[in-house]
C-alpha cells in the first residue's frame, strides 16, 4: 500500500459527542445517572463500523459503579428503549453485546 493511501490517524485524543439536544430532551432526563454513565461508556466502544456489536463489561465499570448498579442500568436502558441486547453473554466465555437504539442512535462517532 503506498504512503499516501494509509489511513491517517487524528491528532486529537478520542472522545464520546453528545449534542445539546440530547442533553435537553425529555427522553434524556428520564434516565438516571447510572443510565447516563453506561451509555456513554456503551457509545464509546463505537468504532463506526460495530453498531450491533457493542459491548461493556463490568470489570471495566469496576471504579466506577456497583456490578449490581450496572446490571440495573444494563437493565433500565433497554426497557426504556435506549438500548437493545443483540447476543446474550455469559459467565465465563462470551460478552453480552448491544446496539443503541434510543431516539438519538444515529448520531455520528
Amino acid at each position: 500500500m503506498s504512503w499516501g493511501r494509509r489511513r491517517q490517524r487524528s491528532k486529537c485524543p478520542p472522545f464520546v459527542m453528545v449534542q445539546k439536544a440530547m442533553l435537553r430532551s425529555e427522553e434524556w432526563k428520564t434516565l438516571t445517572n447510572s443510565e447516563r454513565v453506561v451509555w456513554i461508556h456503551l457509545k464509546a466502544d463505537f468504532r463506526g463500523h460495530n453498531e450491533g456489536s457493542l459491548r461493556l463489561s463490568y470489570i471495566a465499570m469496576r471504579g466506577i459503579m456497583a456490578p449490581a448498579t450496572v446490571s440495573k442500568a444494563f437493565k433500565g436502558l433497554e426497557k426504556k428503549g435506549w438500548i437493545e441486547k443483540t447476543k446474550h453473554g455469559g459467565m465465563f466465555r462470551y460478552y453480552c453485546t448491544y446496539r443503541l437504539t434510543g431516539p438519538f442512535s444515529k448520531l455520528p462517532g
